[in-house]
C-alpha cells in the first residue's frame, strides 16, 4: 500500500518536479544563451575610429579618399571637388543626457539662414570615414552647412559601454546636434537629417521624436531591431523565436530596451515632413526590403516619401558606385526641403 505522506509516494512527484524546473532553467540559458550570442553580433563597436576602408592616412574633409568596387576592381574616387576647408571642432551634450559628449565637425555655411544637415555615420564608423566626408562634401558645394557627429560610443565621443542601441540611445546625440545649432541660431525649418545605416536608424528615431526636423535622408536603415534579428537568425539558420532572447539579453546586460523605438514606429510621428530614402539592392547587412516596407509605413502615414532603390549597390555603397547621381539627388532634396527652393541649381 502507497503511503501518502512524509513516505515514497511523495518523491516521484518531487523528481518529477526538480526534473521540469531543471529543464526550465536550462531552456531558459539556451534561449537567453542563443540569444545573446546573437546581440553580441551586431552591438558591440570600436570606440575609436579605425583607419577608414584600409586608408591608412588621417581621413579630414580638406584630404580625404574614397573608393568604389565595380565589376570587382577597386578603384579610387577623384574626392578633389569634394573637399572642404578646415572644420570647425565642436562638442556638446547629447539631449537629456549631459553625461555624454558629442563630438563634432562643423562646416557652416554663408549665414545661419542656409539649408543645414547633420551627418550621421553608421554603427561601428565614425565621422571620419570616407563615405561621410564624400557625403558632406556634395552637400557643402551646393551651399549646405553640414555637422558631421560621432555618434556615442565612436569616433572622439564619450565611451559608454561600447554597444550599438539600435537607435535607442544614440537619437538623442543626433537631437544634441540639433539642439546645438539651433542655439547658434540656425531655425529649426532649415535643418535635416542624413544617416548611413546604424546613423540613418538613430535619425529616423530622432525625427520621430523631434517634431521641428524639417527632412531626413535615410540610407541603408532597418525597420525595426526585431525584425533585423529575425532576418540575421533566419540566415543563420538558428529559430527566428530568439530574437526575444536577444532583445532580453541586451536588457539584462546594458539596462537598454533595444526595442523601444525604431525608425518603423517613427514613421507615424513624422506628419507629412520630407522623407528620402534609399538602399542597395545588394546590400549584404541588412534585407533590401526594409526599403519598402518604411516608405510604405510613411506613406501609410500620409506622407509622400523620395524612395531611390539602387539595383547594383551593397550596403551604403549607392554614393561611391553612382557619386554624380547621388549627389543631384541629394542637393535636390535638401535644397528643396530645408533650402526653400525648388531645386539643386
Amino acid at each position: 500500500m502507497l503511503q501518502t505522506a512524509g513516505g515514497s509516494a511523495t518523491w516521484p512527484r518531487r523528481r518529477w518536479l526538480i526534473g521540469a524546473v531543471g529543464a526550465g532553467l536550462v531552456s531558459t540559458a539556451v534561449y537567453l544563451g542563443v540569444g545573446a550570442y546573437a546581440y553580441l553580433q551586431f552591438a558591440p563597436v570600436t570606440p575609436k575610429c579605425p583607419p577608414t576602408e584600409g586608408f591608412e592616412d588621417v581621413q579630414e574633409p580638406t584630404s580625404f579618399r574614397a573608393w568604389a568596387t565595380i565589376d570587382g576592381v577597386r578603384r579610387e574616387i577623384d574626392t578633389t571637388p569634394y573637399r572642404m576647408p578646415a572644420p570647425r571642432d565642436v562638442a556638446f551634450p547629447a539631449r537629456n543626457d549631459p553625461v555624454v559628449t558629442i563630438a563634432g565637425w562643423w562646416e557652416p555655411a554663408t549665414t545661419v539662414d542656409n539649408p543645414t544637415v547633420i551627418v550621421t555615420h553608421g554603427s561601428g564608423g565614425c565621422r571620419r570615414n570616407s563615405g561621410n566626408l564624400l557625403v558632406t562634401g556634395m552637400l557643402h558645394r551646393h551651399g549646405v552647412a553640414v555637422l558631421l557627429i560621432d555618434m556615442r560610443n565612436h569616433g572622439d565621443s564619450t565611451v559608454q559601454d561600447g554597444r550599438f542601441a539600435a537607435g535607442n540611445d544614440e537619437y538623442l546625440d543626433v537631437l544634441g546636434a540639433f539642439d546645438w545649432l539651433r542655439a547658434q541660431g540656425v531655425p529649426a525649418r532649415r535643418i535635416g537629417l542624413f544617416g548611413f545605416s546604424g546613423g540613418a536608424i538613430a535619425s529616423m528615431i530622432a525625427m520621430g521624436e523631434e517634431p521641428a526636423v524639417a527632412a531626413i535622408w535615410a540610407d541603408s536603415s532597418f525597420t525595426d531591431v526585431g525584425e533585423a534579428l529575425r532576418d540575421g537568425l533566419r540566415e543563420a539558420g538558428v529559430p527566428t523565436f530568439f530574437d526575444g532572447g536577444a532583445i532580453l539579453a541586451a536588457r539584462l546586460l546594458t539596462g537598454e530596451d533595444i526595442s523601444a523605438r525604431s525608425p518603423l514606429a517613427a514613421t507615424a510621428k513624422l506628419a507629412g515632413r520630407a522623407v528620402a530614402l534609399t538602399q542597395g539592392g545588394r546590400d549584404e547587412y541588412l534585407n533590401p526590403a526594409y526599403l519598402e516596407k518604411l516608405a510604405q509605413a510613411v506613406r501609410t502615414a500620409g506622407g509622400d516619401p523620395v524612395v531611390w532603390p539602387v539595383p547594383d549597390a551593397g550596403h551604403t555603397q549607392a554614393h561611391f558606385l553612382h557619386p554624380a547621381e547621388y549627389e543631384r539627388r541629394l542637393a535636390d532634396f535638401f535644397l528643396r526641403a530645408v533650402g526653400g527652393v525648388t531645386g539643386a541649381g
